[in-house]
C-alpha cells in the first residue's frame, strides 16, 4: 500500500493544480482515442459517430459550487423528480469492440449551476457545441443526440464545424415545402418556404414505405415501415432529411439527419446506437466512480435547498477566483474518469482475450468473442498488481513510481490496495 500520509494530499493537489491544462488536453485525448482503435471507430460514410448526451449527479454539498436544483425526465418512478446535484454533459466515441459496440469518453464538463457574468447568454445547446468544437475532431463527424439537441442552432453550429447532427424530432416538429418558382418573377427576394407541413401527419400521407428489417439493439426478425422525405426546416433555415418510422411495439418515431446523403437505414441505425452512452455512465458511476468527486469550498457561502443558479458578477474577484478553481478540480477529476475508462475500454477491445485469462472468477456471461466489461478489466488488473510491481519495478515507470513510493509496513496488503 502506498503512504497514505504523504500520496493521498499530493493525489489532492494534482487536482486542484493549475498547471493540468484541459483545453490542451482534451484534443490530445480524442486524438489518442483515434490513433488507439484506429480500425474499429464506427464509421458511416467514412465519418466517425459521436454521441452526446447529458446526466445529472446528485450532489448534496452546501459549500459546492455548481450544484442547483435539477429536474430528472426519466420514466423511472423510482427516481425523484427533483434532485440537488451538477449537470453535465458528455461526448463519447463509438467503437467496435468485439461483436459489440461501446461508447468511448471523450469529454465531460459540468454545464450548469455558475453564471460568471449577467451578459453571458450561452445556452446548454451553445456549450455542448463548444464542447465539441473543443475535441478539434480532424474529420467531419456524426453527432447522435436525443431529441433536446434537435435545434436550430445545433445543425448551423455543428455545420460550422464540419460536422452532421442525427436526432430524433419533437412531436411538434413542422417543416416546409420548397416554394414554386412564380411563372413571373417580381420584386424582392423570391419566396423560399411553401406549404407547411406537420410532420406527424406525414404517417397518413401518401409517401413511399419501405419496409426493412429493424437494425435496433433487441429486435429480432421485426420489420419496420419506413418513410423518407427532404423537407426545409425553418430553425435550420436548410433541407434536411426525416425519416417516419412505425415500429410494431415502440410506436411511431420522425428522426432528422442535417446530411442529405445519409441513408434512413443508417440514420434509424445511428439514432438507436444513442443509448450506449448510457452504458458508459452506468460503469463510469458504479465501476469507475468518475462522479464521486466531494470537493468543498471552504469560503463558499452555503447553498439552500432548492438553489437555482449561482451568479458571481456582485461578487468579488477573489471569490469569482475561488469558484473557478474549484469548478476546475470537479472538471480535472471527471477527466480522470474520462481517460480511466477510455483506457479500460482499449484493453477490452483490443486484448480481449489477455483480459478472460487473468480475469480469475467465473460469469455464466462469457461467450467468444464478447468484449469484457469495465467490471472485468477492473477485477483482471487487480488480479495482476502483484505481478506487474514484481516484473516490472526495474523497466515499467509506473510500476518503478509505485515500488519506490510503497510504505514499508504495509506491503504485504497489495490485494487490497488493488
Amino acid at each position: 500500500m502506498l503512504d497514505a500520509d504523504r500520496c493521498y494530499p499530493r493525489l489532492l493537489g494534482n487536482c486542484r493544480s493549475p498547471g493540468v491544462k484541459l483545453a490542451a488536453l482534451r484534443p490530445l485525448w480524442s486524438r489518442a482515442l483515434m490513433h488507439l482503435f484506429a480500425h474499429r471507430v464506427e464509421q458511416v460514410n467514412g465519418r466517425a459517430v459521436l454521441i452526446a448526451d447529458g446526466k445529472k449527479v446528485a450532489k448534496s454539498g452546501k459549500k459546492m459550487p455548481g450544484v442547483k436544483l435539477l429536474h430528472q425526465e426519466s420514466d423511472n418512478n423510482t427516481k425523484p423528480s427533483f434532485i440537488m446535484g451538477h449537470s453535465t454533459q458528455a461526448v463519447s466515441l463509438l467503437v467496435n469492440a468485439a461483436k459489440s459496440l461501446v461508447a468511448v469518453p471523450l469529454d465531460v464538463q459540468i454545464h450548469e449551476g455558475v453564471v460568471f457574468s449577467n451578459r453571458d447568454k450561452r445556452t446548454l445547446l451553445d456549450k455542448v457545441l463548444i464542447q465539441v468544437a473543443g475535441l478539434k475532431m480532424s474529420k467531419p463527424c456524426y453527432l447522435v443526440a436525443d431529441a433536446y439537441y434537435a435545434s436550430g442552432k445545433v445543425v448551423k453550429g455543428l455545420l460550422e464545424q464540419n460536422h452532421d447532427l442525427v436526432t430524433r424530432c419533437k412531436s411538434n416538429c413542422v417543416a416546409y415545402h420548397r416554394a414554386p418558382t412564380p411563372k413571373t418573377p417580381k420584386r424582392g427576394r423570391p419566396k423560399l418556404y411553401g406549404q407547411s407541413v406537420l410532420l406527424k401527419n406525414l404517417f397518413r400521407s401518401a409517401l413511399a414505405i419501405t419496409t426493412v428489417t429493424s437494425p435496433l439493439y433487441d429486435d429480432k426478425n421485426v420489420q419496420l415501415r419506413v418513410r423518407s422525405i427532404d423537407l426545409l426546416w425553418k430553425p435550420a433555415g436548410r433541407r434536411v432529411r426525416f425519416v417516419l418510422v412505425e415500429h410494431p411495439t415502440r410506436g411511431r418515431w420522425v428522426l432528422m439527419s442535417s446530411d442529405l446523403s445519409l441513408k434512413p437505414i443508417d440514420i434509424l441505425r445511428l439514432y438507436g446506437l444513442r443509448f450506449k452512452i448510457e452504458f458508459g455512465f452506468k460503469q463510469a458511476a458504479h465501476v469507475i466512480g468518475s462522479f464521486d468527486y466531494h470537493f468543498w469550498m471552504m469560503d463558499m457561502k452555503p447553498l439552500s435547498r432548492r438553489n437555482g443558479n449561482q451568479y458571481m458578477h456582485r461578487e468579488s474577484e477573489k471569490y469569482r477566483q475561488a469558484v473557478r478553481q474549484k469548478l476546475h478540480t470537479y472538471h480535472v477529476f471527471l477527466f480522470m474518469g474520462v481517460v480511466t475508462q477510455g483506457l479500460m475500454h482499449y484493453l477490452a477491445s483490443c486484448h480481449t482475450d489477455l483480459v478472460w485469462k487473468s480475469f480469475g472468477s467465473w460469469l455464466r456471461t462469457i461467450r467468444q468473442g464478447v468484449a469484457p466489461s469495465e467490471r472485468v478489466v477492473a477485477l483482471a488488473m487487480r488480479n495482476t498488481l502483484d505481478e506487474f510491481l514484481i516484473v516490472g519495478s526495474a523497466t515499467n515507470n509506473m510500476a518503478k513510481f509505485i515500488t519506490e513510493r510503497q510504505s514499508r509496513n504495509n506491503g504485504q496488503h497489495w490485494d487490497k490496495a488493488a
